[in-house]
């Protein structure tokens, strides 16, 4: 077969041209067009982050924290400290995201590894583009009981 007919065969054999040819395009501009927004995560109110029970044998503390940017990384820890107010052990810990309010907090711990400690206090620290911006100043914690400590003012980071 010469190069002409083969050519006259394949005109005559494609009835599909215009339809591969629409596909085409359509497949190129799919793929050429912006990514779907992605889709919006459900926002857990603090209330409902709260309702969890605690188990009976832990205590816990709890109240918010001020001053809080919306989207800062805050870590609250409790911790054993010695006389010159170095850390000693960790007895609990916990991560938060700020929202820009008030921030609720819940700090579970077991009141066991309290009471082996003569020195216990509630440190915090609030990041942001990894970057330290507040702190809480050290809150000094005396009974190994369930406490509402209140509203606890972050201040800006030395």
């Amino acid at each position: 077969m010469q190069p002409v007919e083969l050519i006259a065969s394949m005109k005559a054999h494609t009835p599909f041209q215009p339809l591969l040819l629409v596909s085409l395009f359509s497949l190129l501009a799919a793929c050429a067009s912006e990514a779907p927004a992605p889709a919006a995560q459900p926002v857990v109110a603090p209330a409902q982050v709260l309702a969890a029970p605690l188990p009976a044998h832990q205590r816990e503390l709890s109240g918010s924290l001020l001053n809080v940017p919306n989207e800062a990384d805050v870590e609250l820890a409790l911790l054993a400290v010695d006389a010159r107010g170095r850390p000693q052990a960790l007895l609990g810990n916990i991560q938060l995201r700020g929202t820009g309010n008030p921030l609720a907090f819940r700090l579970p711990f077991n009141p066991e590894t309290f009471n082996k400690h003569s020195r216990i206090e509630l440190h915090g620290r609030a990041n942001q583009a990894g970057r330290l911006i507040l702190r809480l100043p050290p809150q000094p914690i005396s009974r190994a009981e369930t406490q509402a400590l209140g509203e606890l003012r972050l201040v800006p980071a030395p």
